[in-house]
Protein backbone atom coordinates (compact mmCIF):
# COMPACT_ATOMS: atom_id res chain seq x y z
CA UNK A 1 0.00 0.00 0.00
CA UNK A 2 1.33 3.38 -1.00
CA UNK A 3 1.88 5.51 2.09
CA UNK A 4 3.45 8.49 0.31
CA UNK A 5 2.67 11.99 1.40
CA UNK A 6 0.09 12.53 -1.33
CA UNK A 7 -1.77 9.33 -0.56
CA UNK A 8 -1.86 10.02 3.20
CA UNK A 9 -3.13 13.54 2.52
CA UNK A 10 -5.87 12.29 0.20
CA UNK A 11 -6.96 9.61 2.66
CA UNK A 12 -7.05 12.13 5.49
CA UNK A 13 -9.21 14.47 3.46
CA UNK A 14 -11.66 11.68 2.64
CA UNK A 15 -11.93 10.68 6.31
CA UNK A 16 -12.52 14.29 7.34
CA UNK A 17 -15.21 14.64 4.69
CA UNK A 18 -16.91 11.46 5.94
CA UNK A 19 -16.83 12.79 9.51
CA UNK A 20 -18.40 16.08 8.39
CA UNK A 21 -21.15 14.29 6.46
CA UNK A 22 -21.89 12.12 9.51
CA UNK A 23 -22.05 15.23 11.72
CA UNK A 24 -24.47 16.83 9.26
CA UNK A 25 -26.70 13.74 9.17
CA UNK A 26 -26.88 13.80 12.96
CA UNK A 27 -27.51 17.56 13.07
CA UNK A 28 -24.45 18.06 15.27
CA UNK A 29 -22.71 21.39 15.78
CA UNK A 30 -20.03 20.26 18.23
CA UNK A 31 -16.55 19.22 17.13
CA UNK A 32 -15.28 15.70 16.48
CA UNK A 33 -11.56 15.11 16.98
CA UNK A 34 -9.91 12.70 14.56
CA UNK A 35 -7.18 10.61 16.20
CA UNK A 36 -4.96 9.13 13.50
CA UNK A 37 -3.84 5.73 14.79
CA UNK A 38 -0.30 5.39 13.51
CA UNK A 39 0.88 2.29 15.41
CA UNK A 40 3.48 0.35 13.37
CA UNK A 41 3.26 2.89 10.53
CA UNK A 42 6.57 4.30 9.21
CA UNK A 43 7.32 7.68 10.73
CA UNK A 44 7.52 9.39 7.32
CA UNK A 45 3.80 8.59 6.97
CA UNK A 46 3.19 10.37 10.28
CA UNK A 47 5.20 13.36 9.02
CA UNK A 48 3.01 13.37 5.91
CA UNK A 49 -0.11 13.41 8.09
CA UNK A 50 1.24 16.33 10.13
CA UNK A 51 2.01 18.17 6.90
CA UNK A 52 -1.62 17.60 5.88
CA UNK A 53 -2.82 19.29 9.06
CA UNK A 54 -3.35 16.30 11.32
CA UNK A 55 -2.64 17.05 14.98
CA UNK A 56 -3.85 14.09 17.06
CA UNK A 57 -2.15 10.69 16.84
CA UNK A 58 -2.78 7.42 18.65
CA UNK A 59 -0.49 4.60 19.78
CA UNK A 60 -1.42 1.44 21.67
CA UNK A 61 1.81 -0.05 23.07
CA UNK A 62 3.97 1.93 25.49
CA UNK A 63 7.19 0.17 24.57
CA UNK A 64 6.66 0.94 20.88
CA UNK A 65 5.12 4.37 21.29
CA UNK A 66 7.70 6.18 23.39
CA UNK A 67 10.65 5.72 20.98
CA UNK A 68 8.41 6.93 18.15
CA UNK A 69 7.25 9.95 20.13
CA UNK A 70 10.90 10.87 20.73
CA UNK A 71 12.01 10.17 17.15
CA UNK A 72 9.34 12.23 15.41
CA UNK A 73 10.35 15.85 16.30
CA UNK A 74 13.70 15.77 14.40
CA UNK A 75 11.89 14.42 11.33
CA UNK A 76 9.32 17.19 11.59
CA UNK A 77 12.03 19.84 11.84
CA UNK A 78 13.77 18.39 8.79
CA UNK A 79 10.47 18.73 6.92
CA UNK A 80 10.08 22.35 8.04
CA UNK A 81 7.17 21.52 10.35
CA UNK A 82 6.66 22.50 14.01
CA UNK A 83 8.22 19.81 16.17
CA UNK A 84 5.67 20.36 18.93
CA UNK A 85 2.66 20.00 16.64
CA UNK A 86 1.49 16.43 17.30
CA UNK A 87 -0.70 15.62 20.29
CA UNK A 88 -0.32 12.00 21.36
CA UNK A 89 -3.09 9.73 22.63
CA UNK A 90 -2.50 6.36 24.27
CA UNK A 91 -5.40 4.18 23.13
CA UNK A 92 -4.31 0.69 24.17
CA UNK A 93 -4.68 -1.32 27.35
CA UNK A 94 -2.38 0.16 29.96
CA UNK A 95 -0.78 -2.27 32.38
CA UNK A 96 -0.18 -1.01 35.90
CA UNK A 97 3.57 -1.58 35.69
CA UNK A 98 3.75 0.83 32.73
CA UNK A 99 1.78 3.61 34.41
CA UNK A 100 4.92 5.57 35.26
CA UNK A 101 5.96 5.70 31.59
CA UNK A 102 2.50 6.79 30.41
CA UNK A 103 2.17 9.96 32.47
CA UNK A 104 3.49 12.97 30.58
CA UNK A 105 4.12 11.96 26.96
CA UNK A 106 0.43 11.52 26.19
CA UNK A 107 -2.16 14.28 26.14
CA UNK A 108 -4.90 11.74 26.82
CA UNK A 109 -4.96 8.15 28.10
CA UNK A 110 -8.06 6.50 26.62
CA UNK A 111 -8.33 3.24 28.49
CA UNK A 112 -8.40 3.48 32.28
CA UNK A 113 -10.33 0.46 33.49
CA UNK A 114 -9.69 0.02 37.22
CA UNK A 115 -9.42 2.00 40.43
CA UNK A 116 -5.97 0.50 41.04
CA UNK A 117 -4.63 1.77 37.71
CA UNK A 118 -6.20 5.18 38.30
CA UNK A 119 -4.56 5.45 41.71
CA UNK A 120 -1.16 4.51 40.26
CA UNK A 121 -1.45 7.14 37.55
CA UNK A 122 -2.58 9.72 40.09
CA UNK A 123 0.44 9.01 42.30
CA UNK A 124 2.87 9.38 39.38
CA UNK A 125 1.20 12.58 38.21
CA UNK A 126 1.42 13.96 41.76
CA UNK A 127 5.16 13.22 41.87
CA UNK A 128 5.60 15.11 38.61
CA UNK A 129 3.33 17.97 39.69
CA UNK A 130 1.05 17.64 36.72
CA UNK A 131 -2.52 16.64 35.95
CA UNK A 132 -3.03 13.77 33.54
CA UNK A 133 -6.11 13.67 31.30
CA UNK A 134 -7.79 10.25 31.11
CA UNK A 135 -10.86 8.44 29.82
CA UNK A 136 -12.67 5.55 31.47
CA UNK A 137 -12.91 2.47 29.24
CA UNK A 138 -16.26 0.64 29.29
CA UNK A 139 -16.65 -2.86 27.81
CA UNK A 140 -20.11 -2.51 26.31
CA UNK A 141 -19.65 -5.34 23.82
CA UNK A 142 -19.07 -7.67 26.80
CA UNK A 143 -16.27 -9.49 24.99
CA UNK A 144 -14.17 -11.34 27.59
CA UNK A 145 -10.91 -10.71 25.71
CA UNK A 146 -11.39 -6.95 25.86
CA UNK A 147 -10.41 -4.67 28.70
CA UNK A 148 -12.82 -2.19 30.20
CA UNK A 149 -15.12 -1.92 33.16
CA UNK A 150 -18.67 -3.28 32.95
CA UNK A 151 -21.34 -0.69 32.19
CA UNK A 152 -23.02 -1.13 35.56
CA UNK A 153 -19.75 -0.48 37.42
CA UNK A 154 -18.67 2.56 35.38
CA UNK A 155 -20.53 5.30 37.31
CA UNK A 156 -19.07 4.17 40.62
CA UNK A 157 -15.55 4.01 39.18
CA UNK A 158 -15.99 7.44 37.57
CA UNK A 159 -16.95 8.84 40.96
CA UNK A 160 -13.83 7.31 42.52
CA UNK A 161 -11.54 8.69 39.81
CA UNK A 162 -13.13 12.10 40.30
CA UNK A 163 -11.67 12.20 43.82
CA UNK A 164 -8.09 11.84 42.51
CA UNK A 165 -6.66 15.34 42.36
CA UNK A 166 -4.00 14.68 39.71
CA UNK A 167 -6.24 12.95 37.17
CA UNK A 168 -8.56 14.84 34.86
CA UNK A 169 -11.36 12.44 33.90
CA UNK A 170 -12.68 13.87 30.66
CA UNK A 171 -15.07 11.17 29.48
CA UNK A 172 -15.52 7.55 28.43
CA UNK A 173 -14.20 5.20 25.75
CA UNK A 174 -15.47 1.97 24.21
CA UNK A 175 -14.83 -0.41 21.31
CA UNK A 176 -17.56 -2.22 19.42
CA UNK A 177 -17.23 -5.81 18.30
CA UNK A 178 -15.19 -6.14 15.11
CA UNK A 179 -17.48 -6.80 12.17
CA UNK A 180 -20.65 -6.16 14.15
CA UNK A 181 -23.77 -5.23 12.14
CA UNK A 182 -25.02 -1.65 12.19
CA UNK A 183 -27.79 -2.36 14.69
CA UNK A 184 -25.28 -3.72 17.20
CA UNK A 185 -22.83 -0.87 16.56
CA UNK A 186 -25.51 1.72 17.24
CA UNK A 187 -26.56 -0.07 20.41
CA UNK A 188 -22.98 -0.08 21.72
CA UNK A 189 -22.32 3.56 20.86
CA UNK A 190 -25.67 4.75 22.20
CA UNK A 191 -24.97 2.65 25.28
CA UNK A 192 -21.83 4.66 25.98
CA UNK A 193 -23.89 7.84 25.87
CA UNK A 194 -26.23 6.37 28.45
CA UNK A 195 -23.38 5.22 30.71
CA UNK A 196 -21.77 8.66 30.42
CA UNK A 197 -24.97 10.29 31.63
CA UNK A 198 -25.08 8.06 34.71
CA UNK A 199 -21.37 8.64 35.30
CA UNK A 200 -21.88 12.41 35.15
CA UNK A 201 -24.49 12.17 37.88
CA UNK A 202 -22.26 9.93 40.02
CA UNK A 203 -19.05 11.93 39.58
CA UNK A 204 -20.26 15.50 39.23
CA UNK A 205 -17.98 15.89 36.20
CA UNK A 206 -19.06 17.02 32.71
CA UNK A 207 -17.45 13.97 31.00
CA UNK A 208 -17.85 15.62 27.61
CA UNK A 209 -15.58 13.27 25.66
CA UNK A 210 -16.83 10.03 24.10
CA UNK A 211 -14.05 8.08 22.35
CA UNK A 212 -15.64 5.50 20.06
CA UNK A 213 -15.46 4.46 16.45
CA UNK A 214 -12.61 3.13 14.28
CA UNK A 215 -11.95 2.77 10.54
CA UNK A 216 -14.89 0.43 9.89
CA UNK A 217 -17.51 2.18 12.00
CA UNK A 218 -16.49 5.77 12.78
CA UNK A 219 -19.32 7.35 10.77
CA UNK A 220 -21.92 5.48 12.83
CA UNK A 221 -20.05 6.46 15.99
CA UNK A 222 -20.17 10.13 14.97
CA UNK A 223 -23.90 9.86 14.31
CA UNK A 224 -24.28 8.40 17.81
CA UNK A 225 -22.31 11.14 19.55
CA UNK A 226 -18.58 10.34 19.37
CA UNK A 227 -16.35 13.32 20.10
CA UNK A 228 -13.15 11.37 19.39
CA UNK A 229 -12.77 8.76 16.64
CA UNK A 230 -9.71 6.53 16.35
CA UNK A 231 -8.94 5.88 12.68
CA UNK A 232 -5.87 4.09 11.36
CA UNK A 233 -6.33 1.93 8.26
CA UNK A 234 -8.57 4.45 6.49
CA UNK A 235 -5.73 6.99 6.75
CA UNK A 236 -2.52 4.99 6.51
CA UNK A 237 -3.64 1.86 4.68
CA UNK A 238 -3.45 -1.75 5.79
CA UNK A 239 -0.72 -2.68 8.24
CA UNK A 240 1.84 -5.20 7.11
Amino acid sequence: MDRGAGEVSRRLERVRERIERARARAGRRDEVTLVAVCKTMPLPAVVAAVAAGQRDFGENRIQDALPRVEALPPLLRQAGLPADGPRWHFIGHLQGNKARRAVGPFALLHAIDSAELARRLDAVAAERQRRQAVLLEVNLSREPQKAGVAAEAAPRLAAEIATLSHLDLQGLMTMARLGAPERELRAVFAGLRDVAERARTASGLPLAQLSMGMSDDFEIAVEEGATLVRVGTAIFGART
